[in-house]
């Protein structure tokens, strides 16, 4: 079957990736000038199988209120005359209950292990090289309620208490003496100790590069935008790009927080909105100053994680539309938090600054399946979890078109369930 991708991102390609081992003729369509240049490009490089809390937790919701006066909050909101951000908050706040933040945790697990059997597969058979490294999960607490609360989930939890421990702050130290300066203030954490991480624009890059040599190559359209989607009697006709029509027998939406421009014609709604995230990537000086594992800051919302010779600093929302420009204020809050936790083992002339907006849902659950128009299908929505999820959503998607029960439970991400 012809089937073109739209995106070429993480999701995307990891789309194309399955649906090119199913048979298939591929073409992915990305409108940047390489894959991975949108929000794949710096995300946290954390693929964090075990800890996939979404953002609607209460305890982001009891906060969120002192958050609006601080200019340097882990999550910042600037109301806009906009529906569809005022519809996103709406849903979220619905959400942002115990049950509901069960219910997702509950659904993104099966998922999530599955995309860590799957990357495990590409490393093993691909020989993909995307500094990849099994180097354990960290999510640290400063307030000692937040770090009860979730030792007390993790206890109610057997899947995740089997491979996770809570650990006081001097367990936290023994495994990862970085920690020192940051010690004082913390109250415990929660250890994953297979967790891993990687660089998500050089995975990108890799599939590309290896799809592009497959037998029956994957053909990429980079620099073109999709324009619009064609359609008669219910059913996907053609794909009009800024350079050429195409008209493929099915279509994978896969392109972030421009599905909504590109679905809105259609009458298909997804609740989509960006959550504007930053990272800096500076060179490490002293390896030994930098964590080995990952850490998550959990109150400041502000992840670390060593990507080959540079420590990656990503964290924040910014629930702020749809623009894309560093913030200077936001990027001083990562060098600040950096500089107090790890003083100079990094090199702050050679930041790499990056900002990049992730497709969220008010739930965290990605939406993946088949649109009520015949041959169109959505794999979007993974929010900060892209990197994360993306292999078990390439594999869940092309077992959908490929006619195929998947192996992990897929009813919570199907687009009737958004």
């Amino acid at each position: 079957m012809d089937i073109c991708v739209i995106g070429g991102g993480i999701v995307g390609l990891a789309s194309a990736w399955y649906l090119a081992e199913d048979g298939h003729d591929v073409t992915v369509i990305e409108a940047r000038p390489g894959v991975g240049m949108g929000t794949s490009q710096a995300n946290g490089g954390q693929l964090s199988y075990r800890y996939i809390a979404p953002l609607a937790d209460p305890e982001v919701l009891a906060k969120i209120p002192g958050w609006m006066l601080q200019p340097d909050a882990p999550v910042r909101f600037r109301p806009r005359f906009d529906p569809d951000q005022w519809r996103w908050l709406v849903g979220f706040l619905q959400v942002c209950n115990r049950r509901d933040q069960s219910d997702s945790v509950a659904a993104l697990l099966p998922l999530s292990l599955y995309s860590r059997q799957l990357v495990g597969e590409l490393v093993a058979q691909a020989g993909l090289d995307f500094c990849w490294r099994r180097n354990g999960k960290l999510v640290v607490h400063r307030d000692r309620g937040s770090f009860e609360a979730a030792r007390r989930r993790l206890d109610a939890q057997p899947t995740l208490a089997a491979a996770q421990q809570a650990l006081d702050v001097r367990a936290c130290l023994q495994v990862e003496p970085a920690l020192a300066r940051m010690a004082p203030h913390l109250a415990g954490g929660i250890h994953t100790p297979d967790e891993e991480v990687g660089d998500c624009l050089s995975l990108c890059r890799e599939l590309a590069r290896v799809l592009s040599a497959r037998e029956r190559p994957v053909r990429f359209l980079v620099g073109e935008t999709v324009e619009r989607i064609e359609t008669r009697q219910g059913a996907l006709t053609a794909l009009v790009t800024s350079q050429r029509r195409l008209e493929p027998a099915a279509c994978v939406v896969a392109s972030g927080t421009d599905t909504t421009r590109l679905l809105r014609p259609l009458g298909v709604h997804v609740p989509i909105y960006p959550l504007k995230g930053y990272s800096i990537s500076p060179p490490v000086l002293a390896a030994g100053g930098v964590p080995e594992a990952s850490i998550t800051d959990y109150q400041r919302k502000i992840v670390y994680a060593r990507i080959g010779e540079r420590l990656r600093v990503a964290g924040m929302a910014d629930i702020v539309g749809f623009d894309a420009s560093v913030r200077a204020a936001r990027i001083d809050t990562l060098v600040r938090e950096t500089r107090e936790n790890f003083g100079d083992a990094v090199d702050y002339r050679d930041l790499e600054e990056w900002a990049g907006l992730r497709p969220a849902t008010p739930s965290g659950r990605p939406v993946v399946g088949a649109t009520r128009i015949r041959g169109l299908w959505l794999n979007v929505g993974q929010g900060a979890l892209g990197f994360t999820l993306a292999a078990g959503c390439g594999r869940l998607i092309a077992d959908r078109i490929g006619g195929r029960q998947p192996l992990v439970p897929d009813a919570p991400f199907m687009p009737e369930a958004a």
